[in-house]
């Protein structure tokens, strides 16, 4: 069934759902949904407390243990936390947590549902086209509905979820599947449409050409509607879907009590995957697609990888552990995202693990140093989502060496070698690369090419010489460090600079930013010793100089 809405006055109120015991029957669909019109909420909802260096904990080689740097050894990912976003909240929905989230340009589309028997949820709009200050330009409440997955395309939202039938005025079936307009970020409410199907639950949605395609759970339906209208246009029965995928024109679809089901464009199953794992009841499970293979997140199973066209199991990528002591029941990956050779594993208490393909073989790196439970993850670009439970939404930036750089520091070798990188006096060093650091000390001239991030605090030393080339980002937000230019000394420019904690220019030293391109950032205090000096065009993004 197909319910349309157009409509121009539409009046929010986030509170009008009470906290008693009794159900609220909705007998208008626009009043079981409300906006948030208060931008004091929208922009305190964005924190940028932890924001800054990620570190990520590596497998020791020679025992169990994980640690920031084995061996003292640089790492690879310098990733960092740009923002979290807090989950949205209202009178009778205080405890939604993020279920999906679709990237589409500059804007990141988030729903949310409620734990238990409560049907609530929401959906967030985050611009993170500026990397140095996300925006939460919408959010939207939803009364009666749980809302479990999301899709933007061509102007409009698909978000689907759960409601109870029986105490709904308006729905056929628990199954709900909702397009909203939305546009630069902005809800456009005045154009709405509800439809509804059989199933548990809607779990997962893509829009491919003009069709939706839904999963709904037990005794449910992988359907597809018409993107338009909503109308349903094909639906096949199954025993329990959970997530769809599409792949050249084929439809991978996690069917819990089999594997995955590979259909064509009709919904007409072509082969299987079968798939010996305990999915659990009613758990989030995702598909992914690497190249020509698919992962499946397993649960307790970790990411099993599978070729696609032959059905064969290839390896399994296990959960990395840290910290160690981790509830059993609390081990499990929900969810996977591919990236160019990073894969990214949602799971659960156990955090967000990292892998990485390597001519062919998978190899886990560690864990993403983040608080909370992983239920969910995405990535696309040069950002990282992750849900994080009842912490909100965390925004990383992956700081991937852009092609240009590289030819422009083709002559600098890549780096290799300790955390703690010390420049003696009297050397001259070039390093191109993408790396993680614990300290950087300059007393000598060391040139940087690529994206890097320092721990703790950099330091170059009266008389030094320190260039860059990229991204450079010292510290965190709630544990700053600084980065001092000695007296005499000079620090050279050239790209992003992002610093958790003061930037210190001691007596007659010069930073000097090159090209017309340069960014700063600077979290703390900009200091300047007699006669220091700064020179060249920047953007100053604290307006700190």
């Amino acid at each position: 069934m197909r319910i349309q809405i157009r409509f121009i006055a539409f009046i929010f109120v986030a509170l009008v759902v009470s906290c008693s015991d009794e159900t609220t029957v909705f007998e208008n669909p626009q009043d079981s949904i409300g906006l948030e019109t208060n931008q004091a909420v929208l922009t305190s909802s964005i924190s940028l407390e932890n924001a800054g260096v990620l570190d990520i904990f590596e497998e020791q080689q020679l025992n169990s243990g994980f640690s920031r740097f084995p061996n003292d050894q640089a790492g690879g990912y310098p990733l960092e936390l740009i923002a979290q976003v807090s989950p949205p909240s209202f009178a009778g929905g205080e405890n939604l947590t993020a279920t999906d989230i679709h990237i589409d340009g500059d804007y990141a589309y988030i729903s949310y549902n409620t734990a238990g028997a409560d049907y609530k949820g929401a959906v967030d709009i985050v611009n993170v086209s500026d990397p140095t200050s996300p925006v939460l330009t919408g959010r939207a409440y939803s009364f009666d509905k749980d809302l479990n997955a999301i899709h933007y395309a061509n102007g409009y939202i698909y978000v689907v979820g759960g409601t109870d039938a029986e105490q709904s005025a308006l729905a056929t079936a628990n199954s709900v599947v909702i397009k909203v307009a939305a546009n630069n970020g902005r809800f456009d409410t005045s154009d709405l449409t509800y439809s509804y199907q059989e199933g548990f639950n809607a779990n997962d949605v893509i829009v491919v050409g003009g069709g939706v395609y839904v999963t709904s759970g037990r005794d449910g339906y992988v359907t597809q509607f018409d993107a338009g209208t909503l109308e349903i246009v094909n639906e096949e029965p199954y025993q329990d879907l959970r997530s769809v995928v599409v792949k050249d024109g084929r439809f991978l679809v996690l069917d819990a009590a089999v594997g995955v089901r590979v259909l064509d464009a009709s919904l007409q199953e072509t082969s299987q995957i079968q798939i010996d794992s305990d999915f659990r009841l009613a758990d989030k499970r995702t598909l992914d697609i690497m190249d020509d293979k698919v992962i499946v997140a397993e649960g307790r199973n970790g990411a099993g990888v599978y070729e696609i066209n032959s059905g064969t199991f290839l390896e399994y990528i296990p959960i990395a552990l840290n910290p160690a002591n981790v509830e059993e029941a609390d081990k499990v990956t929900n969810a996977t995202a591919f990236n160019e050779g990073a894969i990214l594993m949602a799971n659960g208490g156990a955090g967000l693990g990292l892998a990485e393909e390597d001519n062919g073989s998978l190899n886990t790196v560690g864990v993403i140093e983040l608080n909370g439970s992983i239920n969910y993850v995405a990535s696309r670009g040069d950002y990282i989502f992750a849900a994080s439970g009842r912490e909100g939404l965390q925004v990383i930036k992956m700081n991937k060496p852009s092609p240009g750089l590289e030819a422009r520091c083709a002559d600098s070798p890549a780096y290799s070698g300790s955390s703690r990188l010390n420049v003696p006096v009297g050397e001259s060093w070039a390093f191109s690369g993408s790396v993680r650091f614990r300290s950087v000390d300059v007393a000598g001239s060391l040139l940087l090419c690529g994206t890097w991030t320092v721990r703790n605090a950099v330091n170059i030393a009266d008389g030094g010489l320190f260039e860059m080339n990229g991204t450079f980002i010292v510290a965190r937000n709630n544990r700053r460090r600084d980065l001092t230019v000695g007296q005499g000394a000079t620090f050279r420019v050239e790209g992003n600079l992002t610093i958790y904690g003061d930037l210190i220019l001691e007596d007659d030293a010069t930073l000097e930013f090159i090209g017309e391109d340069s960014v700063v950032n600077v979290f703390g205090d900009v200091e300047l010793g007699d006669n220091a000096t700064v020179s060249g065009t920047f953007r100053d993004v604290q307006d700190k100089f």
